[in-house]
């Protein structure tokens, strides 16, 4: 069984570079957002997805290459205000279900400077 590898975002000098491209969340803890009065908070591409409580899914806006709730400094204006209402992605990230994203190896800086181990060669073989 692979080992999940474990990284501590609170290392990383770049932890705003996984926010680059916004969170899918569920509708109604979108409206709650919109509730907190964030300028420039806003949502797009409404899905019907059976998967969140209320059987859709929106995105949040990305401005500039940015998620449109990430401050000037680096830091995600939801999570600020009420951190309950981050997105379970952006909480989680860069794991998905317990095991590391397919998307960590472009979007998480930690997982893209690791360096790739070389299989060892059984005994016997050339």
């Amino acid at each position: 069984m692979k080992k999940t590898p474990r990284i501590n975002c609170q290392e990383c000098r770049t932890q705003h570079k996984c926010c680059e491209f916004g969170a899918w969340l569920d509708l109604d803890a979108a409206k709650k957002i919109l509730e907190l009065g964030i300028k420039g908070a806003d949502f797009f591409h409404l899905v019907k997805d059976d998967s969140y409580p209320s059987g859709y899914a929106t995105s949040t806006s990305v401005e500039d290459g940015r998620c449109v709730f990430l401050t000037k400094k680096g830091l995600c204006a939801i999570h600020k205000i009420d951190y309950s209402l981050k997105p379970a992605h952006c909480k989680e990230f860069p794991y998905e279900d317990g095991k590391l994203s397919p998307f960590a190896k472009y979007l998480c800086v930690a997982v893209k400077s690791k360096p790739k181990r070389k299989k060892k060669k059984s005994p016997g073989r050339k």
